[in-house]
């Protein structure tokens, strides 16, 4: 099954047919109430209503501190390179709704770039389910929602077989297909020509992170989505597109975008972790990282 939802496209595959019902209820499920909580693009949204309550301690829906703590545990296995109180750095970059709003080509005026806070800004009291931001830091959870949602689902159907849950190159894996092992294919680019390299998976996650594209215009240069949280500038790096596997989504995104980041350390960083990756050079060359097979026994 196909589906689209926010300006992203996914698909859902599942090892029985008889799994699919369910498999889509829960699908939308998740959709449905992390985009009530965290989309930042909608200001009746929790995150939204949250990012104006600076110093205050906010009570909190199940949902946003699932969200919450997968963004967290994104930047603590990434020396807080994964960072979600990025959002003044993604309004400066122009980055101030959704990424279909923004046109192609469209240039926005330039701003002074902005350094995060960090994720020490943020109290999560996990007991008394609330938080509390300290002013004046906002939140960004695009880096780790989508891929938590991914891993929600696929736990969820789980239970009755094999599945694959795929939004946006974040992909969850849990069990096998109807013939053994799933096979993932491996792109940067938003549409697939049938010809990418693939690996097989039978639990875990695979996320692909890349500044090819989400791109848009700021004055004379061409930005991307992923911001360092140190400077505010967005990723220009020796690695165009960084692919990871990991035991799940979140982590194999945490690893895949921290990547970019990382720069000639990604290698070590991906290794030392035990996970596995194709890394893109900005030349074209690829490096393979932790056992990832290379694309000609792939395909």
């Amino acid at each position: 099954m196909k589906f689209e939802i926010w300006g992203l496209t996914g698909t859902l595959t599942t090892e029985h047919e008889a799994q699919m019902d369910e498999a889509t209820n829960r699908l939308w499920y998740w959709l449905d109430a992390v985009d009530a909580s965290c989309n930042r693009f909608h200001d009746d949204s929790e995150l939204s209503q949250l990012n104006e309550c600076h110093g205050e301690t906010v009570a909190i829906s199940p949902t946003l501190e699932l969200a919450l703590s997968a963004a967290l545990r994104a930047a603590e296995v990434t020396g807080d390179l994964v960072d979600p109180t990025v959002l003044p750095a993604l309004l400066a970059l122009g980055y101030d709704r959704d990424f279909d709003e923004l046109g192609h080509g469209d240039s926005i005026l330039e701003h002074m770039a902005v350094p995060s806070m960090g994720p020490s800004a943020i109290h999560l009291d996990l007991d008394e389910h609330t938080v509390m931001l300290d002013p004046p830091c906002r939140l960004d959870l695009g880096a780790s929602a989508k891929a938590l949602v991914v891993d929600l689902v696929a736990d969820d159907v789980a239970e009755s077989g094999g599945v694959v849950v795929e939004l946006g190159g974040d992909v969850a894996v849990r069990g096998e297909g109807p013939e053994g092992p799933w096979a993932i294919a491996v792109s940067d680019a938003l549409v697939l020509t049938g010809h990418e390299p693939r690996i097989t998976l039978a639990h875990g996650g695979i996320a692909t992170s890349s500044t090819a594209t989400r791109t848009w215009r700021v004055g004379e240069r061409t930005v991307n989505h992923i911001v360092d949280p140190r400077t505010g500038h967005c990723a220009r790096g020796l690695y165009t597109t960084a692919s990871v596997t990991a035991s799940d989504c979140v982590l194999a995104n945490s690893f895949a975008t921290a990547a970019l980041l990382w720069n000639e350390d990604a290698s070590y960083h991906i290794a030392q972790a035990g996970w596995s990756a194709r890394l893109v050079r900005r030349d074209g060359s690829l490096e393979f990282v932790g056992g990832w097979p290379d694309d000609e026994v792939a395909r």
